[in-house]
């Protein structure tokens, strides 16, 4: 990114949980911000709130809709570098809503596409996809243990699932957020737009109010500081490489600033195999910063839903240097702290979550 620019960073999402972080990065560097937002997902308005009260005039906003193609356009044509993170995070929201989701998430990105194609000098774009891209990962043999599931695969085990893996789109989201990812890399090669994809794994951090759809680590925590009981769909033996947001952020900055080198490429990025936790590991994690075990539901398994994804982070780590550096252990617990010392804006964000449509 261009460090004395004057034109704002524009964050698509820039209100939501890696929005808000990456947000406030950016502007206690010193850089101007553009949040771009509809503010439609509960607990936004306080990360608003939060950018703007701790940076000011540092932080300005566009409350819009990223299917308004003529809004991202002036948005886009103000922006020194532009982050894409608005999204339709959801698989259940897909199922309910096929057509609102590919709106939101295909022709989102499409508009965001669009306006950078119509600029001569166009901005650096970073796009997060998902690891939902890889379908349900159904050729990856795997073997339960007591708390996981595990590949049979030593190769997978020791490094994760890499780029190379087949994309097999599964569900809507995966259908729009593959539809977007494909568009961005294309873009790329036909148009010769800088921009990269990050198939990202679960992120976690604080400002992230998860619920039962999305961000199943603060969802937990949640559920766990209200001594409400956690429904687990399926066994809760499936795997994720987390990843603390402190640890996104930076990889976000640096494939902007690295676009020399990194335009046109996907990596898949999380925590890698060194931070692969199984639900049940997580709260086990849980359970000794409460002091006492977790309550527990179980309910069938939920379409597309992947019983072990871990992300080979090897290819992104050896074009930039970068590494996780915070470990799930500690990521956790660092959750739960921020969680309990602002217990009344969760609370305020379970209201919400409990009156939205």
């Amino acid at each position: 990114m261009s460090e004395g620019s004057m034109r704002p960073v524009l964050i698509t999402g820039g209100a939501g949980f890696i929005g808000a972080n990456l947000a406030d990065r950016l502007a206690g560097a010193g850089r101007r911000v553009l949040i771009f937002d509809n503010l439609s997902r509960a607990g936004v308005r306080q990360n608003l709130d939060w950018l703007q009260s701790t940076h000011g005039e540092r932080v300005s906003v566009e409350i819009a809709d990223i299917r308004d193609f003529e809004s991202v356009r002036q948005a886009v044509v103000k922006a020194d570098t532009v982050f894409h993170l608005a999204a339709q995070v959801a698989v259940t929201s897909s199922l309910a809503g096929p057509v609102e989701d590919f709106e939101i998430n295909a022709r989102g990105a499409l508009n965001v596409l669009e306006a950078l194609r119509s600029l001569a000098e166009p901005p650096p774009l970073v796009f997060t996809s998902t690891n939902k891209v890889y379908g349900r990962l159904d050729g990856i043999e795997l073997r339960e243990s007591e708390t996981s599931y595990l590949p049979t695969s030593a190769a997978v085990r020791a490094n994760g699932i890499g780029e190379g893996q087949p994309l097999e789109f599964y569900s809507p989201y995966g259908c729009s957020k593959g539809t977007a990812d494909q568009y961005v890399l294309d873009y790329a090669r036909i148009y010769h737009l800088p921009a990269v994809v990050f198939r990202m794994s679960c992120i976690y951090g604080p400002h992230q109010f998860g619920t039962e759809d999305q961000g199943w680590v603060a969802h937990f925590l949640l559920r766990a500081l209200r001594k409400e009981a956690i429904t687990l769909f399926g066994n809760g033996k499936q795997v994720r490489d987390i990843l603390y947001v402190e640890d996104l952020v930076r990889a976000l900055l640096l494939a902007a600033g690295g676009m020399d080198r990194l335009r046109g490429q996907v990596f898949n990025i999380g925590g890698g195999p060194d931070n692969a936790v199984s639900l049940r590991q997580v709260l086990a994690r849980i359970g000794e910063l409460e002091g006492l075990p977790v309550p527990l539901d179980f309910a069938e398994p939920r379409p597309g839903d992947q019983n072990y994804y871990v992300s080979d982070i090897r290819r992104f780590a050896r074009l930039t240097g970068w590494r996780p550096q915070v470990d799930s252990s500690e990521g956790v617990a660092r959750l739960h702290a921020w969680l309990w010392e602002h217990r009344l804006p969760v609370e305020q964000a379970h209201t919400l979550l409990k009156a939205a449509p």
